[in-house]
């Protein structure tokens, strides 16, 4: 029988997995480079669906030095048949054998998995530097994902937005955004939007592809429901203000046919 690729994927979220990366990777705090290795990887513990970087010992200028795990909340969501961990569970969340260590001045910034592949390495806490580099460009949010692919299409298909039956969104010129292993996302102009029935949010977020995102919420609700990127990272600058909702919390409509909500990260508990 053939092999669906998403299938294998989600498989796969109960592993600890990694990925060698070619580039050389740096991490600063307090404008000291700690962290300047050409033979990072990109580590995925189990029930995690974002990555993040592990360098080799002699790859970190700074003291290891073991400490205890510090305490920190899951936020799991059921994608699969056991639940994996929100992208912001924190990195002390670890999900498979291993020990915890300050990374000089970073307080239990890394961990070192109890695995033989990956003996040597320490995964890095992105959160504790202040700013990371694939050699020469500043990134932010993660590691991006060696499998995952963005492509920005205009279309002129019908877009409807509702929730309990009111009409958020109507268009028919979005913008779609199709990432992989991920639901389309579809963004549409603002005076295509009942930005009248939308409040803004306090909440920000980081997307390693997009930058940073800034939201609203309708209500008390349906909160933080729809989000644009007023500034995006190069490659992504056709995203500039437009609105997109979750998918996974409304009522999207396309050509007609009313879709089935997904299931991701960011679906509803």
């Amino acid at each position: 029988m053939a092999l669906l690729i998403t299938d294998e994927y989600r498989r796969s979220l109960g592993e600890l997995r990694f990925h060698p990366t070619p580039k050389r990777v740096r991490a600063r705090k307090n404008g000291e480079t700690l962290v300047d290795s050409e033979q990072a990887r990109i580590v995925w513990e189990p029930r995690r669906v974002v990555g993040q970087y592990a360098v080799p010992v002699a790859d970190i200028a700074a003291d290891l030095t073991e400490a205890p795990a510090p305490a920190a909340a899951e936020h799991p969501v059921r994608m699969i048949d056991s639940p994996v961990l929100d992208p912001s569970s924190a990195f002390a969340v670890h999900t498979c054998p291993g020990s915890t260590f300050d990374v000089g001045p970073c307080q239990a910034a890394g961990f070192v998995p109890d695995d033989p592949d990956l003996d040597g390495y320490v995964l890095l806490d992105w959160a504790a530097f202040d700013e990371w580099l694939e050699e020469d460009e500043p990134i932010v949010g993660h590691p991006r994902d060696p499998r995952s692919r963005i492509d920005l299409l205009a279309s002129s298909r019908h877009v409807r937005v509702e929730l309990d039956g009111v009409e958020l969104a109507n268009s028919v010129r979005p913008l779609l955004l199709v990432e992989t292993f991920l639901p389309p996302r579809y963004y549409l102009r603002p005076e295509d939007v009942r930005m009248e029935l939308l409040q803004p949010s306090d909440l920000r977020t980081t997307c390693a592809y997009k930058g940073h995102a800034a939201y609203w919420s309708l209500g008390t609700t349906a909160p933080n429901i729809a989000w644009a990127y007023p500034e995006p990272l190069d490659g992504m600058q056709r995203l500039a203000g437009l609105v997109s909702f979750f998918t996974e919390q409304v009522d999207l409509e396309v050509d007609g046919v009313r879709l089935e909500r997904p299931l991701t990260p960011w679906s509803s508990n």
